[in-house]
């Protein structure tokens, strides 16, 4: 299987800003690191750069040739 195409780098938070993304996260179901993905979507779309999605490879067996 092919290695994943996204960035991992560390990242340090004060404690009780990553306390209150965290509460956020559980709330909409997501785990920290989507949950700030889509945090830092947000910001850079109030500021007019819009990123584009980049399309994940699909999962599971490839369908059959008939």
């Amino acid at each position: 299987m092919p290695a994943s195409k996204r960035k991992a780098f560390a990242l340090r938070l004060d404690p009780a800003l990553h306390d209150v993304v965290e509460r956020l996260a559980a709330g909409e179901l997501r785990s920290v690191n989507a949950e700030i993905e889509i945090l830092l979507r947000e910001a850079l779309a109030k500021r007019g750069i819009e990123v584009p999605v980049t399309e994940r490879p699909k999962r599971g067996r490839p369908p059959k040739d008939d």
